[in-house]
């Protein structure tokens, strides 16, 4: 469930570097840190606005390439100082909760948006040499207001090269979009496993209910290449399989024992099927080294009379009319358990 393994070239591209990671104390960012450290970067800034997080993790790595910077991606002066002689950002700071969201959207827009715009704003400014955003696959055909938030960040990103002078500057701007990391914060997995050790019922919304899931070392992948290949305006998509609720629900009885079922309904705002690429970006959609590019028809960098030309071994996307984890190959109870037990989310 691997996608591409980092390659001797990963570490000439980071040696060296200085490295800014917004939201850098939750889960993706904690295992963002762990996988530059060993690439021999110069420094990693971990911005974020936790302070018990931060001292948290400044004791679990206690490595001196590590800085702490309290702030908030909403204030871009605060961003200003923390991005100072940076060369590469992965942008990982957001508001991710969706119920949460649907019941204060300003919050979302003001984080989610703005938080991005001023990311970017401040990159330009910098001269940075790349800039990565963290997407999400509730960003296509969005259905509720996280969804519409995480669009909008892909949009502000992949069309941020319109506000510099390429001859001038050389940033350039990327985006990753994938489904749940399996173990994150916004995982069913480590609630389900909670709910069982105490023997109380898990709740499953619906028992059609299909999503994608990535190994945190799958989606570490998928960022790092995306820094590799990367020209700039391109949205990344990870190849995967889907799972389905009930078949979670079955490895983890097979793994721990079994509990009562209780089925909840759908939320507010959530889909019963989740889109990587829906019908329309196909069009605009390639193949390359095993990870799927959605392009930005605008620029110029993608018409088709060049794009095999920028990218190597490349090929258009035909194999599906729409990316969605309905649609696409299902993780079976054996691989879900292999998956789980890999994890070391069973471990007290």
């Amino acid at each position: 469930h691997r996608l591409m393994s980092t390659d001797p070239t990963m570490n000439s591209l980071f040696k060296n570097k200085k490295i800014l990671i917004t939201g850098g104390t939750g889960s993706l960012g904690q295992a963002l840190t762990k996988r530059l450290l060993s690439l021999d970067v110069d420094t990693i800034r971990i911005f974020s606005r936790n302070e018990y997080n931060q001292i948290e993790m400044e004791k679990k790595f206690n490595d001196k390439k590590l800085r702490f910077l309290l702030g908030d991606i909403r204030d871009g002066e605060r961003l200003t100082k923390a991005m100072a002689d940076i060369d590469i950002v992965f942008h990982t700071a957001a508001l991710k909760h969706v119920p949460k969201i649907e019941y204060n959207p300003f919050e979302s827009i003001k984080t989610n948006v703005i938080g991005s715009q001023n990311v970017i704003e401040n990159s330009l400014r910098q001269n940075l040499e790349k800039v990565i955003c963290i997407g999400t696959d509730k960003a296509v055909s969005p259905l509720n207001t996280y969804g519409a938030t995480k669009l909008l960040m892909e949009k502000l990103f992949v069309s941020a090269s319109n506000y510099l002078n390429r001859e001038k500057y050389r940033t350039t701007f990327h985006a990753v979009r994938y489904g749940n990391v399996l173990g994150s914060s916004s995982s069913v997995i480590p609630k389900f496993i909670q709910k069982i050790k105490s023997d109380e019922p898990i709740q499953i919304t619906d028992p059609t209910m299909t999503r994608f899931s990535i190994t945190m070392d799958a989606a570490l992948d998928l960022i790092l290449n995306t820094a590799k290949i990367g020209k700039g305006s391109e949205i990344f998509v990870p190849n995967l399989k889907a799972y389905n609720i009930m078949d979670v629900k079955s490895a983890l009885f097979d793994l721990l024992k079994e509990t009562s079922v209780e089925t909840i309904g759908i939320r507010s705002g959530e889909k019963l099927h989740e889109t990587l690429i829906n019908q329309d970006e196909v069009r605009y959609s390639w193949k390359i080294n095993d990870m799927f590019m959605i392009t930005n028809p605008h620029h110029v960098l993608f018409n088709e009379s060049n794009i095999e030309t920028n990218y190597q071994n490349i090929k258009k996307v035909t194999e599906f009319k729409t990316y969605s984890s309905d649609q696409v190959d299902k993780l079976t109870i054996d691989e879900l358990k292999t998956i789980i037990k890999n994890s070391e989310l069973l471990e007290d």
